[in-house]
């Protein structure tokens, strides 16, 4: 694991809290105990810590964070990625189906669309959103009902 991931994930095992953010067990995922806050201030600290990370190190972390089953680990991923939207590109939609498949609890799934898809495409131009219509298009027709249901969302809300 890279510094910054050790750094992360040592931080929010060590901020375990009883007013953690509430979810449903039975997903499979495991649970620190970290509240939403410290996940946050985690991320804060670590960005300051480890600065002028570029958008391949920041992509990078997100799915290094993202490939435990951790549930604190992937929210982690998921704030890393909304503090630095603005870096994000269309071909970043790869590694965020990825995310969205292997979530395995849909309040990640439902942070993942609100906090970095929807503005990630809000600042994408004409052109590129035409490109990522084919991509939501095909998320939209996916036997995962939850990459389906994301691409139908997305693609009547977003695009139009």
């Amino acid at each position: 694991m890279s510094e910054a991931g050790e750094f992360i994930d040592a931080a929010l095992q060590y901020e375990v809290s009883p007013y953690s953010y509430p979810s449903d067990e039975s997903d499979g995922l495991l649970r620190y105990g970290t509240s939403i806050g410290a996940i946050r201030g985690t991320i804060r600290d670590a960005l300051k810590r480890y600065s002028g990370m570029s958008h391949d190190d920041i992509t990078a972390l997100s799915s290094e964070l993202w490939s435990a089953a951790v549930f604190e680990r992937r929210q982690a991923a998921i704030i890393l990625l909304q503090a630095h939207v603005e870096i994000l590109v269309a071909n970043d939609l790869t590694r965020i189906e990825g995310f969205i498949r292997s979530a395995g609890s849909h309040a990640l799934v439902d942070q993942l669309v609100a906090d970095v898809v929807r503005p990630m495409l809000t600042q994408m131009d004409a052109s590129t959103l035409a490109r990522v219509q084919t991509v939501l298009e095909r998320w939209a027709t996916e036997p995962s009902a939850t990459l389906s249901a994301v691409g139908r969302g997305l693609g009547a809300s977003t695009l139009q």
